[in-house]
């Protein structure tokens, strides 16, 4: 860790500029945002949703992405031959040639049944998810060898924001883009939308500078040490907490939207417009952590998170167990911490990984590390499709409470999440601090602060 123990919250360090070049990331990966947030999030799921798609094939599309991140582990032989930035390129390239084949599919309603159409769009979806599967393996080798240690957080936090305000403009623009009623032609021009922002997308991707690969790795003969890598403590103690977090995540967008749908009846506009709130939270942790992740360190940031995602996870059961209405306010309540929540938790377990993987073999611990995720990651929605699809006659009233398929839902993730709360006490961070450090740090900067200076005292 790069942590000095010296410093207090609050303090001012001296910080590592960022790498010449490196800003081209930040608009790579708002158009890319822009780009992949129309096929592979809500827009896609309600496309589908049109053409008679159940809970598992809407499990089957969401999981997809990650699921195929398993084509990371032998394609990281290529890497050190052909180098970060090409490897990268090439994949994200074939995907956006795939996207253009998306936009045809909603056109072909005049001879094709939607049973035939949805088959169609899977199969472009996985040509699509392949090719980024493959590819990716190289992305966060290639991003942590140009980022000095000391600026990871402050870097993972401004990536963030920047996707989160390309993909809340993105969730605005399919809100309008698609109305109350959408027709076919309307998700063929957000296709199209999300086609052209992957071009441009690989314009800023071409300006990234080149990674320095180790040379040991480019040269060596030996076989890759599977079996130690996976048994590095820090390193297990790492993916056990991310298998869970996974199946807590997993599909749980993908199923809330499905809920707004079925259950509360909201058109698509409206759950668009919903769900878009979820990225101003997210957009809120570059307040919430800024470079103070780099001083406080993960560990406490990914507690406090996982304790907030369990309130959520309450408010959810009770709408669906009709004790909370589902009025606006509590909806977009319950998305705004939403978004705050997963980026809290996205961002400080990808620097926690940064940190605790090391210098060589790192193209495979990042390999195996994103691999064994993902595939969690892919495999959680799926069951939760099934799931959600077997309790499809279930309406039991205990006392008012309605225990039926989605409340049981949201009730069992909300019971993973305490699981993953607890593998995340026992992650190693040696030099994080405190939770009472986390607090005290974001009252002190927050604008409570204020209130709390004018409340009468005695």
């Amino acid at each position: 860790m790069t942590e000095n123990p010296a410093h207090l919250p609050g303090q001012p360090t001296e910080r590592a500029a960022f790498p010449p070049g490196l800003n081209n990331v930040f608009a790579f990966q708002a158009f890319n945002a822009l780009s992949f947030q129309m096929v592979l999030s809500s827009p896609m799921v309600l496309y589908a949703k049109t053409l008679g798609a159940s809970a598992t094939v809407l499990g089957i599309i969401t999981g997809m992405t990650a699921l195929l991140v398993i084509f990371q582990i032998p394609a990281t032989q290529y890497v050190p031959r052909v180098g970060y930035k090409r490897f990268v390129l090439a994949g994200w390239g074939t995907r956006v040639m795939f996207i253009f084949g998306m936009v045809l599919v909603p056109l072909t309603g005049s001879f094709l049944n939607p049973t035939t159409r949805l088959s169609l769009m899977l199969l472009l979806l996985f040509a699509f998810n392949l090719s980024r599967g493959i590819s990716s393996c190289a992305w966060l080798p290639w991003i942590t060898s140009l980022l000095p240690a000391a600026i990871r957080g402050n870097y993972l936090a401004r990536e963030a924001a920047c996707i989160s305000v390309a993909s809340f403009s993105a969730f605005l623009l399919a809100a309008f883009a698609l109305g109350w009623d959408p027709q076919p032609w309307q998700f063929a021009v957000l296709f199209l939308f999300s086609a052209i922002m992957g071009v441009l997308s690989l314009v800023y991707l071409k300006r990234v500078p080149e990674g320095d690969t180790p040379e040991q790795v480019r040269t060596s003969t030996t076989p890759v040490p599977w079996r130690e890598i996976i048994g590095y403590p820090p390193f297990q103690k790492l993916l056990r907490m991310n298998v869970a977090w996974s199946v807590a995540v997993g599909g749980l967008t993908t199923f809330i939207v499905a809920f707004l749908k079925t259950e509360v009846a909201l058109p698509e506009r409206s759950i668009m417009l919903v769900t878009s709130v979820s990225f101003l939270g997210g957009l809120s942790s570059l307040w919430f952590l800024g470079s103070r992740i780099d001083l406080l360190g993960s560990k406490p940031v990914i507690t406090f998170s996982l304790l907030a995602w369990l309130l959520i996870l309450t408010g959810w059961v009770l709408i669906a167990a009709h004790i909370f209405p589902p009025g606006w306010p509590l909806l977009l309540g319950l998305q705004y911490f939403m978004g705050l929540a997963l980026a809290l938790v996205n961002l400080s377990n990808m620097r926690l990984a940064m940190a605790t993987i090391p210098v060589m073999g790192r193209s495979h611990f990042f390999a195996l590390y994103s691999v064994i995720a993902s595939l969690t990651l892919g495999m959680s929605p799926i069951f939760w499709g099934l799931f959600i699809d077997a309790l499809q006659p279930l309406h039991v009233d205990w006392r008012g409470f309605e225990w039926n398929r989605f409340s049981l839902f949201f009730t069992a993730v909300a019971l993973m999440f305490l699981v993953t709360l607890a593998l995340c006490r026992r992650l190693d961070e040696p030099q994080a601090r405190t939770m009472e450090h986390l607090l005290r740090d974001v009252l002190e900067q927050s604008p409570l602060r204020v209130w709390f200076r004018l409340w009468p005292r005695g």
